[in-house]
Parts: structure tokens; sequence; C-alpha cells
């Protein structure tokens, strides 16, 4: 008996199972740790994609609806909202609020930025519940992400209209002021946009919505809404011409970058002008503008809201054009910016349309875009 009981306490056979208890417990909490781990890395990617969101839909209405607008009410502030709202983590809708939408101004000093900060927070009662970490009195954490997005001036845009009109400058010789039918004569004055605080060209806001009727130039005098057509690269006479008005794609068209010069178009082309431009409307013909919105509706939903009607429109230097023909030497379309332009229903044979803003790309190949430049780049910067 004794040595019966001398062998069991030398014995050694079971104790396998007690370091395979232990490493199983070891294993289960490191895996159940690594869950929340994993949870906690969603979230924060989570975050960061509301944040972004917001951001961008911000900067977007920013420059697209009212720039001017930085109300919490206002559209900037709500479209952050929304857009951040709508991107949930971990199941949840985030806390964000008219307070955490901030508008800083870029490095330049320019108001063009959109700031959203986004957060599941213990502080803003939704915090995200631990699976284990409540098992070592950690119940919660927080997370929170930011993102600064920026309507900026662009230096490029894609597919414009190979016409061009003179850009906006200040009327002296009627007492009306500027509008559609005034002449740019002597005594007038225009400054680019390179100067945006006294630019006094076309703005995306306060011209929101003016209509023009484009008319032939009758290379006699310049007039708002007389129109020169120019020069694709590559393209070659009327048929071209009256392709590039009505075929473009928006994602892999040709760009046009700022500050170039624009190569006339020889020929009479007020027929392939009004032929290219009907074939545009047939492409979305129940878009329509909106005076109270200021805006197209009725598009084709394939568009996405981005109606192939609407075209960028290159506006020139009025100074050089004019230089130009009072020496008697070539028109000089010298293109200074691009506006938004949305192609309305023909009368008879004269083609209308409003002024609105566009999206911009940026050109690498391009220099700097004029602070004053009329297309703006959407893009995330922090």
């Amino acid at each position: 008996m004794l040595t019966r009981i001398r062998h069991l306490r030398r014995d050694e056979r079971g104790m396998s199972f007690v370091y395979v208890g232990m490493g199983f417990m070891a294993f289960l909490a490191a895996t159940t740790l690594a869950i929340d781990v994993g949870m906690f890395m969603t979230g924060r990617s989570q975050a960061q994609n509301s944040a972004d969101a917001g951001a961008l839909a911000g900067a977007v209405a920013l420059a697209f609806n009212d720039f001017n607008d930085r109300s919490a009410g206002g559209p900037a502030v709500q479209s952050a909202l929304n857009a951040a709202r709508a991107n949930v983590v971990i199941a949840s809708q985030v806390s964000v609020g008219p307070g955490d939408v901030t508008f800083p101004n870029d490095p330049t000093g320019q108001p063009n930025r959109v700031k959203v900060d986004v957060f599941r927070t213990a502080g803003r009662g939704n915090p995200i519940p631990t699976i284990v970490g409540s098992l070592f009195g950690l119940q919660n954490v927080d997370i929170g992400a930011t993102a600064t997005a920026e309507a900026s001036p662009a230096n490029a845009v894609r597919c414009p209209a190979p016409f061009t009109i003179p850009d906006k400058w200040i009327e002296k010789q009627d007492p009306g002021g500027w509008s559609p039918n005034s002449t740019f004569d002597p005594g007038d004055v225009y400054i680019g946009p390179s100067d945006p605080v006294n630019y006094t060209g076309y703005d995306m806001n306060r011209d929101r919505g003016v209509q023009i009727t484009l008319k032939a130039d009758n290379d006699t005098k310049i007039t708002a809404s007389f129109y020169n057509p120019w020069d694709f690269p590559g393209s070659v006479g009327a048929s071209d011409y009256r392709r590039n008005i009505a075929e473009c794609d928006q994602r892999s068209g040709f760009v046009l970058p700022n500050g170039v010069q624009l190569t006339p178009e020889n020929g009479n082309m007020v027929g392939p002008t009004k032929q290219g431009m009907q074939d545009l409307i047939d492409l979305d013909p129940y878009a329509s503008w909106d005076t109270t919105c200021k805006c197209v509706v009725g598009s084709d939903p394939k568009y996405n809201g981005n109606s192939p009607r609407i075209r960028p429109i290159p506006v020139y230097d009025p100074i050089a054009f004019a230089d130009g023909k009072a020496h008697g030497k070539n028109i000089t379309l010298s293109e200074v910016t691009t506006i938004g332009f949305f192609i309305e229903p023909m009368k008879g044979g004269e083609v209308t349309g409003r002024i609105m803003p566009v999206h911009g790309v940026n050109d690498n190949n391009a220099g700097p875009a004029p602070p004053g430049s009329f297309p703006r780049l959407i893009r995330l910067v922090k």
C-alpha cells in the first residue's frame, strides 16, 4: 500500500491536461481580446469614413449651393451632418452636431474648407462597448475622427465646350451696368482672376442662374453673349466641332488647363453650333432649370445628377481680345477661367443657357489655378 501511495505521488500522468486547460483559457482570452481590438479598429475606420463623407459633402454644398452660408441651418452644415450620420460606426449613428462642423481657412487664408468631427464617446453618451474588456474593468472605449475637405480653385476642367465667350467686366458706359447684351468699350474695366479681391469676372454664387443667349460673334465688337468657336486639339472641320459639343465623356474627356491660348475655329460654325447643341439637348431632353433652387431638375437618373447638358465654357480676357482687334491683329482668345453652363432648349436659332457652378480637376502639367478661378476642385486635405 505504501509503495502504491509513493507511486501515485510521483506519477505525472494527466498533468498535460492541466497545461492544456490553462493554455486553452489563455488562448480563449487572447482570442476574445483580439475580437475587441478588431472591433475597435473597425470602428475607428468607420468613424473616419463618416468624417470624410461629412467633410466632402459639406465642401460640395459650400461650393455648389451657397458659398456664403455657413449657418447651422445652411446647406454646407446640413449636408455635412446628413452625410456623416448616414455612415454608421459599429451599427450605430455617430454623434455630430452643427458645432462639430467648422470652416477653417486654407494655408493662403481663403475660407474654402469644411472640417467635421464625429464621436462615439462616453462624453456624447454613445461609447463602443467591449466584449472581454469588461472582465478587466473596461466597459467601453471612446472613438472619434476628424476630416477636412476643401473646395479649392481648379486649374483645369474636363469636356469644355468648343466655343468661348468674354469674361465679365465692369460696365462704365451703360448707366444700368453690365448685362448679357453689354459691349466692351474703351473705359470699361476688366480685372482677371489672379486678383480675387478685385476680380470683375463671373462669380459662381453672384451670377448663378444668369441667363445668356449665345450669339455668333460678328467680329466687330465684344458683346457678353457673343461666342467664338475654337479648335479642340486634333479636331478638323465642322463635323468634329459639332461632335465636340455633343459627345464628351465627363470622366475621360479632353482636359482644358487654365490660362491657355485658344485657337479660333476657321469658317462659319453657326450651323454646326446649333446642330451640336440640339444633339446635346437630346441626350437629356427632360432636364430643366428651376429658378427657385437655381439648379437643374428632371435630369435622367442615369446621369446621377450630372446632366451632360451642363458644360464648362471657357471665358477669355476681353482686353487682350480688344487689343488684338483694335490693332488689326488676329483674334486673341486668352482663356482666363471656365464657367459652368446649363444648355437650355433653343429658341428659334438661338442657344440659351444658365450660368452655374462647375466641377474642376487638377492637371499636374498645368500651373496653379488663379485664386478667383470659377471651377472648384473638391478634395480631402486632412
